[in-house]
């Protein structure tokens, strides 16, 4: 891929990279596999730039982890551009393989879309914005690394929808530190030597026994919402980790419908919404109150 710039001001051409928020590691990748023309001429970072000149920064190739394998399976493509793709996440998949799930993670799925042709790599995607296996619902992806740096200072507003045990009535924040559990790898706890955790939450529509909820993550710590849901006694429904344990659903009601961002190559506007997955939960709940 290739990003073309017209020069208006004299600049040395490190000083003009770091300013279009290229990354240190990935200007170093440019001098090693990518290629930096000035008015068609190859040049290096110490090259000074002058008014009317032209710059053409051919990014790097990348190569995918040797422990990414290929898996075609039909995917739920919410949006698609040149940088950036959003997909549907089910339940019971890995973002990216672990030692319990080695293989068919959303990102070896996604490396298929994006390279029909199994037997040559052109684009290797980056996770932007991961989900816990069982959580459904949004999540982002880069086809380059540098897209990948370029969305770590954009501002991203994340909203789920959570189905969870009481009566829970109105809306409120949870503020509360998460620190990992002493005696788990994977298990989180509110702690007051955690860091610092917020979230929102909005009562939807509500039984005796279950709640549904509109929820905004104001941090990204991980397990928040089911930790802080587990905090104020109202634990997910199916969340046998955190105290939500029910006879039928296995795994979190928890959904990520609806992200938000400026776009930091475009700069519009993204507005993503997972309608399929939430009325799914929707339904759910319903289901859920018929059944109490």
């Amino acid at each position: 891929m290739k990003f073309h710039y017209d020069i208006e001001t004299p600049v040395l051409l490190k000083t003009f990279l770091q300013e279009q928020f290229y990354s240190k590691k990935m200007i170093s990748a440019i001098k090693q596999n990518g290629a930096l023309l000035v008015n068609k001429q190859p040049v290096t970072v110490r090259k000074q730039m002058t008014e009317g000149d032209t710059l053409e920064v051919v990014l790097p190739e990348e190569r995918p982890s040797q422990n990414l394998i290929y898996y075609h399976a039909p995917l739920d493509v919410l949006y698609e551009d040149d940088y950036y793709l959003a997909v549907s996440k089910p339940a019971h998949q890995n973002c990216a393989p672990s030692r319990e799930h080695p293989h068919e993670s959303l990102i070896e799925q996604v490396l298929a879309y994006l390279n029909p042709d199994s037997s040559q790599t052109v684009i290797v995607p980056h996770i932007v914005t991961r989900l816990d296996r069982n959580t459904q619902g949004i999540v982002l992806f880069s086809k380059h690394g540098h897209f990948h740096h370029r969305m770590s200072d954009v501002k991203m507003e994340k909203i789920y929808q959570c189905i969870c045990f009481g009566l829970l009535s109105g809306e409120g924040d949870i503020i509360a530190p998460i620190a990992r559990k002493s005696d788990s790898i994977i298990e989180r706890q509110v702690n007051e030597t955690g860091k610092y955790a917020k979230t929102s939450y909005q009562t939807l529509s509500a039984s005796d026994r279950f709640t549904l909820n509109r929820v905004q993550l104001h941090t990204g710590r991980t397990h928040q919402i089911r930790v802080h849901f587990q905090y104020i006694d109202h634990p997910l429904v199916g969340d046998s980790l955190y105290g939500g344990t029910h006879p039928s659903i296995q795994g979190q009601a928890l959904v990520c419908t609806d992200l938000k961002f400026i776009h930091p190559v475009t700069h519009k506007s993204v507005v993503l919404k997972d309608s399929v997955r939430q009325k799914a939960l929707e339904d759910l709940f319903q289901q859920l109150c018929r059944e109490s």
